[in-house]
């Protein structure tokens, strides 16, 4: 395989994942202001989540709801749109090697986004318009799943999804789990809805209650966004996903290594004392750090070589 189509599959792989998290996102905090009609720092904190706290800053003066949705719909390097077109074109120039499904289900996701999306800011639209989105992010990723041989097209996809779905959970848990709850006021009394909407930001609300049945706490959303060995959208298990996806690849043991450094990090820590001793924060950058060097590192093998 061509080293420019492995990366092409790769980058469609993480913007398609891109579009769903920010989509879900999106979702989930337009219910929880819902929930707490007071709580104003939920939209800059989105913001923050997605990484395009520089952008946004460029063309609004202030994180409002409207400001805030309109910039994620429709910002022409950063949001939904955006996504949608890099996920459409890195499909296009590779569609010989997916699925037809998987390019018939990309045009439409992209004819649902390439109107007028002004309507869509206001929240009686917003709820339907962007459960269309996830559910055709989620036909596109059953296709791939259900339908792609076990062959490099496919793990090249994978390995997008998987590094996009580790780095937005680090980013989950460092902004939600930090800057989101606001002042303490706030979160003494309202902390069992913030919290689960921070689970509901990566779909693992259900999943966190089968395991943990007592009331919803801190740290053990944390633990289990970090360490959970069976939950897909957990740090933990799209760092294994990774590492089994590099095997089925040539020249891998690099990445692989880079992985288990990774994964021994985070297998040595306990939530409860990160956040006790304000470490968060700092774990969270050096976790991120290690996700940016598998990225490195399957780049300078695969893509650059």
């Amino acid at each position: 395989m061509l080293s420019r189509v492995a990366e092409r599959l790769y980058w469609f792989g993480r913007y398609l994942e891109r579009v769903e998290n920010t989509a879900r996102l999106l979702s989930v905090y337009s219910n929880v202001v819902l929930d707490l009609p007071k709580a104003g720092f939920v939209w800059g904190s989105l913001v923050d989540i997605t990484g395009y706290v520089e952008s946004f800053n460029a063309r609004f003066k202030s994180p409002s709801e409207r400001n805030v949705v309109k910039f994620l719909l429709d910002d022409p390097s950063s949001s939904l749109r955006a996504n949608v077109l890099r996920a459409r074109e890195n499909a296009r120039t590779t569609r010989d090697l997916m699925p037809s499904e998987v390019w018939e289900k990309m045009n439409e996701l992209h004819f649902l986004l390439s109107g007028n999306l002004n309507q869509r800011v206001n929240r009686n639209d917003r709820h339907e318009f962007l459960a269309q989105i996830i559910d055709l992010c989620l036909e596109l990723t059953g296709y791939l799943s259900g339908s792609m041989s076990r062959l490099p097209p496919y793990y090249f996809i994978k390995l997008g999804r998987n590094i996009e779905r580790a780095d937005m959970t680090t980013r989950v848990i460092d902004v939600a789990c930090l800057n989101l709850i606001g002042p303490a006021s706030l979160l003494s009394e309202n902390d069992n809805i913030l919290w689960m909407g921070v689970l509901q930001s990566l779909n693992g609300y259900q999943m966190y209650r089968q395991q943990i049945q007592a009331r919803i706490q801190g740290t053990e959303v944390v633990d289990f966004l970090l360490k959970d060995q069976s939950f897909p959208r957990s740090v933990n298990y799209c760092l294994g996903e990774l590492s089994s996806s590099f095997k089925h690849l040539p020249r891998h043991d690099p990445a692989i290594k880079t992985v288990r450094r990774a994964r021994r990090v985070i297998a040595r820590v306990a939530a409860v004392d990160l956040l006790a001793d304000e470490k968060l924060h700092e774990f969270i950058d050096q976790t991120q750090e290690n996700i940016g060097r598998t990225h490195e590192s399957l780049t300078s093998i695969w893509f650059n070589g």
